[in-house]
């Protein structure tokens, strides 16, 4: 569990492609190691629920946590899978980027349907480039970076220097672009528009792989 500032970052790993699945919440002293329910959870937002929707709202509820809000970097299956029940059993809303709808809705697309039947998701809302969200005491602002599906984004949030980028940008790589809606040029141009503007210390929480950063990135990432 990382800790920016007094956002707080959680992690679990998650589905067939060991996606990583992240919570974020405001540091408010309470240890949420020990199982401890309070009447008053802390409340979190949740970052791409990659599979088993029921695991993840029973581990975080043992330990004091309560969902409300949802958010989508992109459509692939590897990311929505436990999104649906997550909602259903959080009541969160879920939200995505305008431009990621043909993705999320459409189990060609999404690639689910390479591993069976295929699902789909309707997120709650889908937002527009540079919306700000504000949920759980924190507040953060989608960055549209397509490429790796035409409607992948990435959130920022400026107060912690933290940067959901699920798998527009990775530790000295970028996302893979052999998908439907994917293209390279535009996922390195969106990299280096929208995301290289950013503070060097910002913090890079990539959808597979481990943490980096923008200085990092932007020094020793040959994509880029």
């Amino acid at each position: 569990m990382a800790d920016t500032g007094n956002i707080r970052v959680g992690s679990m790993i998650l589905g067939m492609i060991q996606t990583n699945c992240y919570f974020l919440y405001v540091e408010d002293g309470r240890d949420h190691s020990k199982g401890v329910l309070y009447d008053d959870p802390t409340p979190v937002i949740f970052v791409d629920p990659a599979d088993r929707g029921e695991f993840i709202y029973e581990a975080l509820s043992t330990r004091g946590f309560k969902i409300e809000k949802i958010l989508l970097t992109h459509g692939h299956f590897d990311h929505i899978g436990g999104a649906d029940e997550l909602r259903k059993l959080s009541g969160a809303e879920i939200i995505a980027y305008e431009k990621e709808k043909e993705v999320c809705e459409s189990k060609e697309k999404n690639l689910s349907i390479n591993y069976g039947e295929g699902f789909t998701i309707i997120p709650d809302k889908y937002l527009e480039d540079l919306s700000v969200i504000e949920a759980a005491g924190m507040t953060c602002q989608l960055i549209a970076t397509p490429g790796h599906t035409v409607g992948g984004c990435c959130y920022y949030f400026e107060k912690g220097k933290i940067l959901m980028c699920g798998d527009t940008l990775f530790e000295e790589s970028v996302g893979r672009t052999d998908f439907p809606t994917s293209s390279m040029g535009s996922l390195v141009r969106a990299i280096n528009e929208r995301l290289m503007v950013l503070p060097d210390e910002t913090v890079c929480y990539p959808g597979h792989g481990d943490l980096t950063t923008i200085g990092h990135e932007r020094e020793y990432n040959p994509f880029i």
